[in-house]
């Protein structure tokens, strides 16, 4: 199943932080203030709100956006963009596993769209739509709506006339408890229901990012560090250490990637003739073929519990087996201690399976979610199609 994750970015900082509530009621500048990084958080995302109105000048330079985000118990995190004349904001996942823009409208009367903020269009003075309808899939969950254009606001980049999707029916639990409403897909057009033109493809074909990538940080929940960032346009310098290790995309469409094997305690063990894996900010957890699953489970000593949750003895982690992606000859690591969620005394193995064969050809598949993705800072280079990851801080 794919889980989602999800985002809070603050578009104004300073409205933001006083008006969304949360954890039992306090705004972000509280938990900021009490965490002691308000002033760090401050200095690190100034906000200038004239960008919005950087299309309307000829000649104005590109740079790069950083839309800052808040992680939630390391599963969900996510973020606030603007839709419409005036602005309102909305919450939404963003998802290099997809590619449409979509957000709850006043038509949806779905309990996952009573449960949401809901657009409605008029109230909106440059809304416009030719009614051409849509449905979406998910990994977990699903969606029937039409399209309608208007202005989009993300991190701070206005774009004028981005088609996105008025969701009217959202069917299921999948999207009912989530902290977001909506979705906004970073993956390929060509992935793009109804072929809805992408929000980054905008930012490309406006000149309103100095470069065409971007890229993705994922904090860890203990860290002290900022909760995450997507940074438009670019990378940022601070949120990795090391060389940036490049491998090509596969196929314009996901961003996926070859793998050459995948090693357990150093010793190569699953994906031993090579295999492909997707890059995905929408999966929370690593996804991996449904027989080399089990064997990863039995040799880490795991079990079900009466959830159906497969978990280890939390005093064991520490003597578990690393696992390592070797990825254009280079060996991305990541420690016993980032696969196992610990959460109340419970030592969950952050792995799922997958019974899909590779997108490309048939082979082992692999989905690069969020444990994998908190490790390492992810590039996505739309201008050379190429991934580059790097140590995240």
């Amino acid at each position: 199943m794919k889980l989602l994750i999800i985002a809070l970015v603050c578009i104004q900082l300073s409205e933001c932080f006083h008006k969304m509530p949360l954890h039992r009621g306090k705004s972000v500048r509280e938990i900021l203030k009490e965490r002691g990084e308000l002033k760090s958080f401050l200095e690190t995302h100034k906000y200038d709100p004239a960008l919005k109105y950087q299309h309307l000048f000829p000649g104005y330079e590109s740079e790069i956006a950083d839309e800052p985000l808040l992680n939630f118990i390391n599963n969900f995190y996510y973020g606030s963009i603007t839709i419409g004349t005036p602005p309102r904001s909305f919450e939404v996942l963003f998802d290099t596993g997809s590619s449409n823009l979509w957000v709850p409208s006043i038509y949806c009367n779905s309990p996952a769209c009573r449960n949401h903020k809901r657009y409605n269009p008029n109230l909106s003075s440059t809304f416009k739509t030719r009614g051409q309808s849509f449905s979406i899939a998910y990994g977990s969950g699903s969606l029937t709506g039409y399209f309608g254009y208007d202005t989009i606001n993300v991190a701070g980049i206005s774009i004028p006339n981005q088609e996105f999707g008025l969701s009217m029916s959202e069917p299921g639990t999948a999207f009912e408890y989530s902290k977001f409403g909506g979705i906004l897909g970073l993956a390929y057009p060509r992935l793009s229901a109804g072929g809805a033109t992408t929000v980054f493809d905008s930012m490309m074909h406006d000149n309103l990012v100095s470069s065409p990538m971007f890229s993705v940080y994922l904090g860890r929940e203990s860290s002290s560090q900022i909760g995450g960032e997507v940074t438009f346009g670019g990378v940022d310098d601070k949120l990795y250490t090391g060389e940036i290790v490049w491998v090509p995309v596969l196929q314009e469409l996901y961003w996926l990637i070859p793998m050459q094997t995948v090693l357990l305690d150093g010793q190569p063990t699953f994906c031993t003739q090579g295999c492909q894996a997707m890059v995905d900010t929408g999966t929370s957890l690593l996804t991996a073929p449904n027989q080399e699953l089990k064997q990863l489970l039995q040799r880490i000593g795991a079990y079900q519990d009466k959830y159906g949750e497969y978990v280890v003895n939390c005093d064991t982690v520490g003597n578990l087996p690393s696992l390592t992606f070797v990825i254009n000859g280079v060996d991305l690591t990541i420690p016993a201690s980032a696969y196992i969620l610990q959460s109340q005394g419970v030592c969950v193995v952050g792995f799922e399976s997958t019974y899909l064969p590779a997108p490309t050809e048939n082979g082992p598949f692999w989905i690069l979610g969020d444990v994998f993705l908190r490790e390492f800072y992810s590039i996505y280079d739309r201008g050379n199609n190429r991934m580059g990851f790097a140590k995240a801080v």
